[in-house]
């Protein structure tokens, strides 16, 4: 269904690569391996079956806020929008021959295309600015990361690359100590040791709160509809446009003008109550690192639905349900914002 549904899309897009670049963001081998391959085998159809397909070679990775500043992802760390990355080619000698300079979307994703088969190879790419969707993230930019080729054929070549971190000028008040501290340096003494005195046991230490973030809760759309929780729209805005977050898939079956406060009022079909419970769960996974989905597993999961029948809309609708109830087991921890 998959493959039927690209092929259906090369006449609506200016170009083939297009549609590649959207498929490759919104399918991150990272996120999901079965649409991976679905993708690879899309690829190969179009090359096969298009004549005269011009060669290019496609870059594609993302850029996370390295909050403690440890130098790795973790789980306090999120996907940056609006960040710049630059992808630059040196020869022999060090001197830049090619670069080239993208934005990361909403999802901290960015794809650059090369027109022909140039050689990447000793190519990096590297946090180069930030921008509106930094939330003062971008003070230090974090090491260069080498391109790695993932496929090559029919001319089309395409490079993946690790995380690229971008770090704020301090390490958030939450994050934990290092695990590894600097031993102290071994003195030899010149004289005799004076005599040892043993410091009574520490009364333990006060349990530490539970992060906001870590503990687990669910909450049903009539919570983000409240004015009284209107705060923990933290990531999203309410008049953020379906299109924008879901894709052209979701722009096409509601629309290019809907927004996501007016997607939680879907009742009465079940392509309105896919898009009501997608939101409710998009929220959810913002709001606590413990949901069942992540953001990137509610888009994905929308949009397999939506290419697929009735009775797949209402199967996915029915998971988002769950998911946004606890499952009887978890229960909704917003607390009223303060005035």
């Amino acid at each position: 269904m998959y493959i039927h549904w690209c092929l259906m899309q090369v006449p609506s897009f200016f170009q083939f690569y297009d549609l590649f670049a959207f498929c490759f963001i919104l399918y991150s081998p990272s996120f999901m391996d079965l649409a991976h391959k679905l993708l690879f085998a899309a690829l190969l159809i179009f090359a096969a079956t298009i004549d005269g397909t011009q060669a290019a070679a496609m870059v594609s990775g993302a850029v996370f806020c390295d909050q403690c500043k440890d130098g790795q992802r973790s789980l306090f760390d999120y996907p940056l929008s609006g960040m710049k990355v630059t992808v630059a080619c040196a020869d022999g000698t060090g001197q830049v021959t090619m670069s080239r300079e993208e934005t990361t979307n909403v999802f901290g994703n960015y794809v650059m295309r090369f027109d022909g088969t140039p050689d990447l190879s000793n190519c990096n790419a590297q946090v180069s600015g930030s921008g509106e969707g930094s939330n003062d993230c971008g003070a230090t930019a974090g090491p260069a990361q080498k391109l790695r080729l993932m496929f090559r054929m029919f001319g089309m070549e395409i490079y993946g690359v690790d995380s690229l971190l971008s770090e704020p000028s301090q390490p958030m008040s939450f994050c934990p100590r290092s695990s590894n501290p600097v031993p102290a340096p071994i003195i030899t003494p010149t004289r005799p040791p004076p005599p040892t005195f043993r410091l009574p046991p520490l009364p333990p230490l006060p349990p530490m709160p539970p992060l906001p973030f870590s503990e687990a809760s669910a909450c049903s759309h009539q919570y983000w509809t409240m004015p009284e929780y209107k705060c923990y729209w933290r990531v999203l805005n309410p008049e953020t446009k379906v299109s924008l977050i879901f894709g052209p898939l979701a722009a096409r079956r509601y629309g290019s003008d809907m927004t996501l406060w007016e997607s939680l009022q879907g009742r009465g079909d079940p392509y309105k109550t896919l898009l009501r419970e997608a939101t409710t769960a998009l929220l959810n996974s913002y709001n606590t690192l413990q949901f069942p989905y992540n953001s990137i597993g509610v888009v994905t999961r929308t949009n397999w639905a939506l290419m697929g029948s009735t009775r797949g809309v209402l199967i996915t609708a029915l998971r988002f349900i769950r998911a946004n109830s606890g499952s009887g087991r978890v229960t909704c921890k917003l607390t009223p914002c303060k005035s």
